[in-house]
């Protein structure tokens, strides 16, 4: 049988077919009540093998977070809910997922950068190809549902081939009119709304929706009263036409946040006394930004088999992170003993001259896309193209401070250099086709082949006029991606799954004429039991030509290098993914609970003069272990609860950890409780509860940027919900 049910007579732009079982499916069980209750409705933005029997047929791996688990546990951060799908890889930085890291398999962690970020099926990075860092990040609690494609099957996206695919499902516009409106308060003056509307009106349909978040932060900085939280406001609006054969639809959104973020850590001496501290040399810090998209999609159908969708986009994003230069070389000479440097940091030593620089960028990532769907037979096709162009402009002066007596002077202002002043492009014309082929009612082969045709360059200026080139650099790269994925049905109970593709990561605007991309070989193979018990066990191992870490001052290459990418050799990342679910019962309690396990091992595999690297070198941002444990309970018909453990190994903080005898070259290990329970006041009100960390248990989760950083302490949050 195939996964891949008829095609509905609409279809969008990007269909991401994810077949995969998620964790988050259980939680659905314990919650059909509260479903109908919040009047769920089918997602409208991209297409999803929603159907769990299919996605247990899927050949390949995926997961669907879905808008229950989103709502039940009030998610605002990316991250938690990450760490409930296998063989991701998670790095926290400020406590509330603002600026996530999110790695996957073969593809680490550092801001997202290795992974393909996608918004209703359209890439969302700043700057995809020419700077995929994540430092913009959707909103997530407007979202209703949160995807994970790995494997073969995500080189119908792209550009990153080797981990996977996120694509974050936004409010659909609802069949009939009406919307929500929910309302959080929570310790340090957490306070969120979210509120959207929506109808159809004969063929047309619209929705509106913002969310509002205010948080004072968890963190106090020495001799201030400042906040270290955060200010969100964003807005989407929607607008759709459907006839016969054609549909328009049009999606506009704008953002903006201002949060009192810093790049500076802790030493470990002062984490251990207080890891919620913040030096007073970082109190100027603050990350400011703003983002804009637009896009319009037209779906045609061709016939009864045959459907045309195409989409144009441009997103817009500027910020500026306006933060203390090289605050890391303080707190490493402090680690080191360094009596003048901590005093630096506790304003007790006058200091002079101290950078801080205006992280000035803007953005621009724009494109067409179309993909022609085909079911022929036992064959369903897709073929598909993209042309998309990015660009970074990046200006950014310098002010200088003094600090005296523990108080800050500004002195001046210093006009930025060339590396601060420069313009980065990227210029890719994709194209993919695709075939499920069902061959027998048993075994199903899913072929898969991308190009990818990139060209960059970056321009160095010498003057804040732009008037004379310091330098400029040039790369043209093509490459052909290619995939095969299989899926064998046993019996009833049993299937085996399996496949191989070609992985490819882009270099960035800054890549030298001569420089290769990083490129790899991805297998998996993997076996699903779907009887009284549901286990899924799938083995991966990703074989790397020339791994490559993407550099940036937040989190700067094993080599120091802040920008570019350093290419670390041969290595090999592999892991095996464990999936188990259940759902009991007891009297008149629904017990769902599922488990999600990780373990992996990532090492170079070759000796590198250039680079120093050594064979059997452990590489960065990948834990050995991580576990996910979540169990619910659906008393009567009105009350769900649920508890969620998630523990996650130390990781290293940069290639060779496993050589170096410093204990500042890892994180720390660390397990967190959330808990939270939900009552349907009546069949439109709900009220809930909510504690993130329930035993308050700290860690150093992170050593980058600049020093170690905590997780989120203890927190609890109430709130209530209306949907109308």
């Amino acid at each position: 049988m195939s996964c891949l049910p008829s095609r509905p007579p609409l279809r969008t732009a990007i269909a991401l077919a994810v077949c995969g079982w998620a964790l988050p499916a259980l939680a659905s069980t314990a919650s059909e009540l509260t479903a109908t209750q919040q009047a769920a409705r089918p997602l409208e933005e991209v297409t999803i093998i929603g159907d769990r029997q299919a996605s247990r047929e899927i050949a390949g791996s995926g997961a669907l977070i879905d808008s229950l688990q989103i709502r039940d546990e009030l998610a605002t951060d990316i991250n938690q809910l990450l760490k409930t799908v296998p063989g991701t890889y998670i790095r926290e930085e400020d406590g509330y997922g603002l600026r996530p890291n999110i790695g996957i398999r073969g593809a680490t962690a550092e801001r997202s950068a290795k992974i393909t970020l996608m918004e209703d099926g359209v890439l969302i990075a700043p700057a995809p190809y020419a700077a995929p860092e994540a430092y913009y990040f959707p909103t997530l609690a407007r979202m209703q549902a949160v995807e994970v494609l790995k494997g073969a099957s995500q080189l119908r996206y792209g550009p990153q081939t080797t981990g996977g695919v996120v694509n974050l499902v936004s409010t659909p516009q609802p069949e009939e009119s009406g919307g929500r409106l929910q309302f959080v308060y929570g310790q340090d003056h957490q306070t969120d709304m979210l509120a959207s509307y929506g109808a159809q009106v004969g063929a047309f349909g619209f929705n509106v929706e913002t969310a509002q978040r205010y948080n004072e932060g968890f963190k106090s900085i020495d001799r201030s009263d400042q906040d270290t939280g955060y200010q969100i406001e964003d807005y989407v609006a929607k607008l759709s036409w459907q006839g016969e054969q054609h549909a328009l639809k049009l999606k506009a959104q704008y953002s903006d946040e201002t949060s009192e973020e810093t790049y500076l850590g802790l030493t470990d001496r002062d984490f251990a006394e207080d890891p919620d501290r913040r030096y007073g040399i970082s109190s100027p810090d603050q990350m400011s930004n703003e983002h804009k998209a637009l896009s319009v999609t037209w779906d045609w159908q061709l016939g009864a088999e045959l459907a045309l969708a195409t989409t144009v986009y441009r997103n817009e994003f500027h910020r500026d992170w306006f933060k203390l230069s090289k605050g890391g070389d303080l707190v490493a000479a402090a680690n080191d003993g360094d009596r003048q440097a901590q005093a630096v940091l506790d304003g007790e030593q006058d200091a002079f001259g101290l950078s801080y620089k205006h992280n000035n960028r803007r953005y621009v990532s724009e494109g067409i896309q179309t993909n022609l769907d085909w079911d022929w037979r036992e064959h369903s096709f897709a073929l598909g193209a993209r042309y998309h162009d990015d660009e970074v402009d990046r200006f950014q002066p310098t002010e200088r401070y003094d600090q005296i007596n523990g108080e800050l002077i500004a002195t001046g202002v210093i006009e930025p250099n060339a590396s601060n002043n420069r313009v980065q492009t990227a210029e890719a014309l994709s194209f993919w086709v695709t075939d499920a082929w069902q061959i027998t009612d048993a075994v199903r082969l899913d072929v898969a082949l991308r190009h990818e045709r990139v060209k960059t360059q970056e321009i160095r200026f010498d003057d804040v006029g732009r008037e004379n080139i310091a330098s400029t650099r040039h790369n043209d790269l093509s490459i052909w991606l290619p995939g095969v994925a299989a899926f064998y049905e046993i019996n009833d109970d049993w299937s085996l799954l399996a496949g191989i593709h070609r992985g490819f990561s882009p270099l960035g605007g800054s890549a030298k004429e001569w420089e290769k991309p990083e490129t790899s070989i991805n297998y998996e193979f993997g076996a699903r039991y779907d009887g009284p018990v549901f286990v899924e066990v799938i083995g991966f191992y990703s074989d790397f030509s020339n791994k490559g870490e993407s550099c940036s001052n937040a989190y700067p290459c094993s080599n120091g290098a802040t920008s570019g990418t350093f290419i670390t050799g041969e290595a090999v990342v592999a892991g095996i993914e464990v999936q188990m679910g259940h759902v009991f019962e007891t009297g008149q309690i629904t017990w769902p609970l599922s488990l999600a396990y990780t373990h992996s091992k990532a090492e170079a595999r070759s000796d590198e003069l250039d680079s120093g690297v050594l064979d059997g070198d452990t590489l960065a941002s990948v834990p050995e272990n991580s576990l996910s444990l979540r169990l619910g309970a659906q008393v009567g018909n009105r009350w769900d609860s649920y508890a969620v453990v998630k523990y996650i190994d130390d990781m290293c903080v940069e290639i060779g950890c496993n050589r170096e005898t410093s204990s500042f070259s890892e994180t720390e290990s660390f397990f967190v409780v959330d808990v939270g329970t939900r009552y349907a006041v009546t069949d439109a009100i709900s009220a809930f509860v909510k504690i993130e960390n329930a035993f308050d248990k700290r860690a150093i989760v992170s050593r980058q940027p600049d020093g170690a950083r905590p997780n989120k302490p203890l927190t609890a949050m109430l709130g209530v919900e209306w949907v109308f």
